[in-house]
């Protein structure tokens, strides 16, 4: 890969994932604080509950603006499947990890779970960014009309898998599959070859981004440790 293919391709790119996973950072980071009694917050509030949807957000569109991108630098299947795969085994990962210490509320349809089913639905469409836009749009709009919230997804699950009914993640698939969707059209807008500044900022948010399933997997294995240290020491 040549140094100006990973600039032009890669730099607006991981760094809006990048982001993505600075803000689930945040976002871990206060629910660990307040589970310790650091601070006091009701997650179904409003902010707390857009604030995760930003963060879905991000990682989800992301899915389809690089599954553009790979399509359009003529990236092989075998290239792909090598991703699901690891997507897959960390997808396994967590609800294994989470099964074990927490039967009741293991995650079942998590956000790795997501993405690695919507990469396989994005993939055939992302040479077809106007019409993947399309479709992604009337799959929002659809579960809007049809008023399919996460309880209501969940409840399925429930009923058709013997899902948990209390998870610690879960993401409704039709208005999100609508935004992975949407996302080919980033890339279609040659969003990723946009400059980002020359800073320190700039280079944590793309090594972030270009190791962002590495992050998603370790960042609770250090700031749970850290947090529960402070309050020991804080006792």
């Amino acid at each position: 890969m040549s140094h100006q293919r990973s600039r032009s391709r890669f730099q607006c790119l991981d760094g809006y994932r990048g982001l993505a996973v600075v803000l689930m950072i945040v976002f871990h980071l206060c629910w660990n604080l307040r589970d310790f009694g650091f601070i006091e917050f009701d997650d179904r509030s409003a902010f707390w509950v857009n604030f995760r949807a930003l963060i879905v957000f991000l990682f989800v569109s992301a899915v389809g603006w690089s599954s553009y991108v790979a399509h359009k630098l003529g990236h092989s299947f075998h290239s792909f499947a090598k991703n699901q795969a690891k997507l897959a085994f960390a997808a396994a990962l967590i609800s294994l990890g989470t099964y074990l210490a927490l039967p009741e509320q293991w995650v079942f349809f998590g956000i790795l779970h997501f993405i690695f089913a919507a990469g396989w639905i994005v993939r055939p469409l992302s040479g077809h960014p106007l019409i993947s836009a399309v479709i992604g749009l009337s799959l929002i709009t659809l579960n809007q009309l049809l008023n399919i919230d996460s309880g209501t997804s969940h409840r399925w699950f429930i009923h058709t898998f013997s899902a948990p009914s209390a998870t610690l993640d879960y993401i409704n698939p039709l208005p999100w599959l609508g935004v992975a969707l949407i996302g080919p059209i980033f890339g279609y807008l040659s969003l990723h070859t946009l400059p980002l500044p020359a800073a320190i900022t700039t280079s944590v948010l793309t090594f972030l981004g270009r190791h962002a399933l590495l992050a998603y997997l370790s960042h609770q294995l250090i700031l749970f440790p850290l947090v529960m240290g402070a309050y020991f020491l804080w006792r």
